[in-house]
């Protein structure tokens, strides 16, 4: 196929048709025809695969990989609805290899075992409270590092998002409990303004700090998946929407502008629910 004229048209079509801002659809542009380009004479739904594992092996942030289906997905069925296509090669967003590109969720047995790994040092004691903070509440890394200690009530917490935009977000107990310990028994600093997790040095604690935290603690309990603290956040939206949460409260909950980017947790919902099937079904 020539793409060149398709994608001048479908641009044409979200441009007008649609509405979509500038920045919108210079995104849409760069994510196909980067795909575009990459094709090789292979057909369109081996070729989505084969892009996707590429873009996630050259390190592209999940967001990214995230956005680049979802334009490939409105540009199919636009060449399908225009007649340029016969099939949606879209369809293989649900297959099993496309699973592989969502980053990795804890089971609830592999978070107990993470939040139970630090001692009762003071430093692990602060560990302790960032690993509950991190799942008690979905928080990105960037924005539990710049909380402070005033941020955290009885049990919500203040943050302050992507474009400077704050949310309160629930707290459980558990967390609360662990930092009060963490303040109670080695913070003498406790000014309401003060970071709430400091270095060793005293200083705001680092989002590299963070992630090697994470990491240490997952070997430490046998922890084999490749996580870091953004797979907490994945493992706080998923299990909350197991157990029946709106998608819209865990929208609000994770900070995101697009109800589109929470959706993502249904597809994996509904990929758990398929595998659990396929484990314990007694008929198969």
């Amino acid at each position: 196929m020539n793409w060149e004229p398709r994608i001048h048209d479908f641009l044409s079509y979200i441009a007008s048709e649609k509405g979509l801002s500038v920045n919108t659809v210079q995104a849409y542009e760069r994510d196909i025809r980067r795909f575009a380009g990459g094709l090789d004479g292979e057909a369109a739904e081996e070729g989505i695969v084969n892009h996707m594992s590429s873009l996630k092996e050259k390190g592209y942030a999940s967001s990214s990989i995230y956005r680049t289906l979802m334009a490939l997905r409105v540009f199919f069925r636009f060449l399908k609805r225009e007649g340029y296509v016969k099939k949606d090669p879209t369809a293989l967003l649900e297959s099993p290899k496309m699973w592989q590109l969502i980053p990795e969720v804890l089971t609830s047995e592999e978070v107990e075992r993470l939040l139970g790994a630090p001692g009762d040092g003071e430093e692990e004691m602060r560990d302790k409270a960032v690993l509950e903070t991190l799942y008690a509440t979905g928080i990105r890394v960037s924005e539990l590092c710049n909380l402070d200690i005033h941020d955290v009530g009885e049990n919500t917490v203040r943050v302050l998002g992507k474009g400077g935009k704050e949310r309160i977000v629930p707290i459980g107990e558990e967390a609360i409990a662990a930092i009060d310990a963490y303040l109670g028994n080695y913070r003498h600093d406790k000014g309401d303004h003060r970071p709430l997790f400091l270095s060793k040095r005293g200083k705001r604690m680092s989002r590299v700090t963070v992630w090697e935290k994470v990491k240490f603690y997952a070997r430490k309990v046998g922890i084999e998946k490749e996580i870091s603290p953004h797979t907490l956040r994945h493992s706080f939206a998923t299990h909350l929407l197991d157990r029946g949460a709106d998608l819209r409260v865990i929208q609000e909950m994770l900070g995101h502008a697009d109800i589109g980017t929470t959706d993502r947790y249904t597809h994996l919902s509904k990929k758990r629910l398929f595998d659990a099937f396929d484990t314990f079904h007694p008929r198969l």
